[in-house]
């Protein structure tokens, strides 16, 4: 069953297209994230679906029932946003109570929800704070339990983890998951933050310009990406651009300047001819320039990250390159020149 579906879903605001022909269907469950650069439009999309505004042209559904024009409150949404809008006076039992307040349970079932909501994020014993005597990532569970209290069909979160520093992001994303697994509840995510999306979702939505980009599971559109567009956004994309040919049983990647890389066959449906190789940093393998590979480049930086050594490079082929590697592999030290390689199945060809 889809809980939520979108069809040609379109939203202008005068001559400005946040939303265009946004074709989307997300299942009972799912854990959905839409990434994307600032101005993509996906808070415009989140927006959409909440019902906090209307499409310019479309037709939403929710539980295969039309929503389209329907205000929020009768969608049953969860909604979290990065600010939490936790009410400062009240304290965190009224806070989580609130949305059962307004819809007027008795007593003894606010009470019974709350505890069960406090319990799931590990808030028992805080019923009495205030929203300022909490941590951030305290604040963010509050908003998180108030939320889902009231036992919504949909939860919907804005860039909620975007206040918190990184290891405390880190840690509530693993919450969250666990959370939002426990729960069953069909969530869609809005964030900028790849990491937090690839380690996150079911399946990624990625948005530019207003038009989705790809839809697929975070693997598929790391390790497969679209276009070059979702190769450069999701992570770190090392391209080289040549032409594809047959060489003996495979291909290879003719560059420009006369060096010949392989790399796998194309996709379905691409022609052999110009193309775009995107090669992942973690794949690539550096090694001295001497009997290596005819694919040179010369040391620019060395960046030491602990279990990884980042090396920052500038490839024969005129194109800045990076490189990821053990942090235990012998260095190379800026100036160097080095030769790459890579698997073939490794690598994946993407269009314009």
């Amino acid at each position: 069953m889809s809980t939520i579906q979108l069809v040609d879903i379109s939203k202008s605001y005068g001559s400005f297209v946040a939303c265009a022909n946004i074709n989307l269907s997300v299942r009972e469950g799912e854990f959905v994230t839409i990434l994307g650069p600032s101005g993509s439009g996906k808070t415009t999309l989140l927006t959409l679906i909440a019902g906090l505004s209307a499409p310019s042209s479309g037709q939403i559904l929710i539980g295969g029932r039309d929503v389209t024009f329907e205000p929020s409150g009768k969608r049953n949404v969860g909604l979290v946003f990065q600010n939490y809008a936790l009410f400062p006076h009240l304290t965190v039992y009224d806070n989580v109570a609130f949305p059962l307040t307004v819809r007027k349970l008795s007593a003894g079932d606010i009470e019974r929800r709350v505890a069960e909501a406090l319990d799931k994020v590990r808030l028992v014993g805080f019923e009495k704070r205030k929203p300022a005597q909490l941590s951030g990532g305290q604040q963010q569970r509050v908003a998180l339990a108030r939320a889902f209290v009231f036992q919504p069909s949909i939860l919907l979160l804005d860039e909620p983890l975007g206040a918190l520093d990184r290891k405390l992001r880190e840690q509530v994303q693993v919450e969250l998951r666990q959370l939002q697994k426990s729960l069953g509840i069909t969530t869609v995510l809005v964030t900028h933050d790849q990491e937090e999306a690839l380690s996150l979702s079911d399946r990624l939505i990625v948005l530019d310009q207003g038009r989705i980009q790809q839809i697929g599971t975070p693997e598929d559109a790391y390790l497969r990406p679209a276009n070059l567009f979702v190769a450069d956004f999701l992570g770190t994309a090392n391209v080289f651009k040549g032409k594809a040919e047959s060489h003996g049983e495979g291909y290879r990647l003719q560059l420009k300047e006369g060096t010949a890389i392989p790399c796998p066959s194309p996709p379905a449906g691409v022609q052999a001819g110009d193309l775009s190789l995107i090669v992942r940093p973690e794949n690539m393998v550096v090694q001295p320039a001497e009997g290596g590979s005819p694919l040179r480049a010369r040391v620019i930086d060395v960046i030491y990250l602990g279990q990884t050594v980042r090396y920052q490079l500038d490839g024969c082929h005129g194109a800045p390159l990076v490189a990821i590697v053990p942090g235990n592999r012998a260095r190379f030290s800026p100036g160097e020149m080095v030769s790459l390689d890579w698997q073939a199945q490794d690598s994946w060809f993407v269009t314009e």
